[in-house]
């Protein structure tokens, strides 16, 4: 595995950065998601299943958690800028 500079961004010593969430099992129990701001919470294994709402800074975005996606930032998966495309004409 390639190192990038996600992962070289915090020093080993102080470990990743986590936002206890104290809902945690119940989400991953009953479905209900987690609503949270924390867009540069690490994922951690023990969150595999929970369903998360994260701002992107305009609304919420629904983000279920998998295996794949241990290791990396929550808000990585609740994109903030909208898709470009150009118009053909002024009119349409």
């Amino acid at each position: 595995m390639r190192t990038t500079a996600a992962m070289l961004a915090r020093s080993v010593w102080k470990g990743p950065y986590f936002v206890h969430f104290p809902n945690l099992q119940q989400s991953i129990r009953d479905g209900t998601p987690i609503v949270t701001q924390a867009r540069a919470c690490t994922i951690m294994p023990h969150m595999i299943g929970a369903k998360f709402m994260v701002h992107n800074g305009n609304s919420y975005t629904p983000v279920t958690v998998t295996e794949e996606m241990v290791g990396r930032k929550l808000g990585e998966f609740s994109h903030t800028r909208k898709r470009f495309s150009y118009r053909l004409t002024k009119n349409r």
